[in-house]
């Protein structure tokens, strides 16, 4: 998609990639709000979880770490949820999250169909065949994956809707930023702990597991500090 120079320049600049990538994708999601309002907030929701699942897998080293590019477009997610939360109140981030907990189940579900069909047999069958295994190493979840991240989407999500507010009552609706950064490092704690311990513990041992969730920690709380600045200058906006 991109010419030679550009994957070349970026092939040896990944720490700038990482940093594009994260402004980019926080810079469409307040777009979707300015240009479509709630309906915009939610289609971002949905494609995040759409966008973690498929690079979940996809390991990269940012700053020394090893992280997972889906870390990025997953903790989009909190942002989105955050920004319903404050311009429209709880229920409908609660609705939210609810639509993303059963989006996450039908994307499941779909991807592991697909699966089942085998490739062409017809014209260029290596070709088929080469694209079906892609697919198959991308998509076949174990039953441990899949019960670990819906287990830790659904209440890290919750928690976070409830701690958003309960910080908005404590201070009068006042400190957007405390609110946004401490109920999304919460929830992301919860959600990576969650993760680390029924995904990773027992595939590797503990220790390995607990370094895994610390590395995708420290990334999600230098995203929910990035975020802020965006939050501000969304609930600026006079959007129905």
């Amino acid at each position: 998609m991109f010419p030679d120079y550009i994957q070349l320049y970026f092939t040896n600049h990944q720490d700038l990639l990482y940093g594009i990538t994260l402004i980019l994708d926080l810079s469409f999601t307040i777009l979707m709000y300015r240009f479509f309002g709630q309906k915009g907030l939610l289609a971002c929701i949905v494609l995040s979880i759409l966008l973690a699942n498929l690079q979940g897998p996809k390991l990269t080293v940012i700053l020394g770490m090893q992280t997972s590019l889906g870390v990025i477009f997953y903790s989009s997610i909190f942002f989105a949820t955050d920004l319903l939360s404050e311009k429209f109140g709880k229920k409908a981030a609660d609705n939210a999250v609810m639509m993303g907990f059963s989006i996450s189940i039908i994307i499941l579900v779909m991807l592991s169909i697909s699966l089942l069909f085998l490739p062409s047999t017809q014209g260029n069958q290596t070709f088929s065949t080469e694209v079906h295994q892609s697919f198959v190493r991308i998509l076949d979840f174990t039953p441990r994956f899949i019960f670990g991240s819906l287990l830790a989407y659904f209440i890290s999500q919750r928690f976070d809707v409830w701690c958003f507010h309960r910080i908005k009552t404590w201070t009068n609706g006042k400190h957007l930023w405390l609110r946004n950064n401490l109920s999304t490092i919460a929830s992301q704690t919860i959600d990576t702990s969650i993760y680390s311990l029924v995904v990773w513990w027992g595939v590797v041992d503990f220790n390995t597991a607990i370094q895994l969730g610390l590395a995708k920690m420290i990334f999600k709380v230098a995203i929910a500090a990035f975020d802020t600045p965006f939050i501000y200058w969304a609930r600026s906006w006079k959007i129905n």
